[in-house]
């Protein structure tokens, strides 16, 4: 008798599993109006005088409503930006925007005033009367450690230019709603202002998966796999089912030769390597925010003693989950 072969659904939404993993929050934090000549440095948007804030990844968002600048990134890469740019910086290096010849450049804290909407700021800085840029400016944070394989595969600036026929209508109402929100200066638009930036980063980070070219590695590119992102999918849904390469292959439609080696290709890692990853990252936030007795975390992460749990955990992080939690 032939056996049926299993039936592949579609290939499964991992990007929204994995940011969903790793708490994604954002929201909104300057609108800002700048007349040429300007310039104006944006710091690295983190504060190491908060506990365990390297815990936390912060990207920063730029949305470019009027007018145009210079934009210099951490690298030293310059760029022009005008109205209905996006601007997704992954990390949180400082940057900087100029118009005309400024005389000077202002840090963005400095020039910050409390606006009508609660944790959202106000700038209006310019040494003339020349044309006027207006920024509105956002932010989403994530778990570190979870977030940290996603990241990694990011460039120093993502651009998208709503102005070209070729963006999505997603991004565009997005962008749109946002500033609309930021307009009618609501004090109640906070909530939703942060639900906009997160929609606004998992857009942007959709499309610029879609533009990676065929040889591209990474977590974007796996997620863009058929094959893997089944797997990635099966694992993350279920970490602590105890997982054979052979299952998960049979799962995911595919041998397990083809599932290992599209997995070293993309991730640099095994799919049993990446499962021990995960279930560890998972556990180390666990760990950070919970007050969970150690058995319990071990069993969630799929081990069946607090010893063998105790030894990956020390094997991937450096660090034993005691002692994790202690300095977290």
């Amino acid at each position: 008798m032939t056996a049926t072969p299993p039936i592949i659904a579609d290939p499964p939404d991992v990007l929204s599993e994995v940011l969903r993993a790793v708490r994604l929050s954002g929201s909104v934090f300057m609108d800002g109006r700048f007349t040429e000549p300007f310039g104006v440095i944006s710091p690295p948007r983190w504060d190491g005088t908060v506990a365990m804030a390297h815990l936390r990844h912060i990207s920063v968002f730029h949305l470019i409503v009027r007018g145009r600048c210079m934009l210099e990134i951490a690298d030293g890469s310059v760029h022009e930006v005008r109205a209905g740019d996006v601007l997704l910086l992954p990390f949180t290096a400082a940057h900087r925007f100029w118009q005309g010849a400024p005389a000077e450049f202002r840090f963005a804290p400095d020039l910050l005033q409390p606006g009508p909407i609660p944790g959202v700021d106000t700038v209006c800085y310019g040494g003339g009367d020349g044309e006027e840029t207006r920024f509105v400016c956002g932010f989403v944070e994530s778990a570190e450690l979870l977030a940290a394989p996603l990241f990694r595969s990011l460039p120093d600036l993502i651009l998208e230019r709503t102005s070209e026929y070729a963006v999505s209508g997603l991004l565009t109402n997005t962008v749109n709603e946002i500033v609309e929100r930021m307009d009618t200066a609501d004090p109640s638009a906070s909530y939703l202002l942060s639900r906009l930036m997160e929609m606004l980063f998992l857009e942007v980070l959709r499309r610029h998966a879609a533009s990676l070219p065929p040889n591209a590695k990474g977590m974007l590119a796996a997620m863009g796999d058929p094959t893997v992102s089944r797997a990635l999918s099966l694992l993350h849904n279920a970490p602590a089912r105890r997982w054979t390469v052979e299952a998960l292959a049979q799962e995911a439609g595919t041998s397990r030769t083809v599932l290992t080696e599209r997995f070293n290709r993309l991730l640099g890692k095994s799919p049993m390597e990446y499962l021990t990853h995960w279930r560890i990252q998972l556990a180390s936030e666990r760990l950070r925010v919970g007050s969970l007795r150690l058995a319990q975390i071990a069993h969630e992460a799929g081990y069946e003693s607090e010893a063998a749990f105790s030894r990956a955990f020390k094997r991937v992080m450096g660090a034993s989950p005691g002692a994790w939690r202690a300095i977290s």
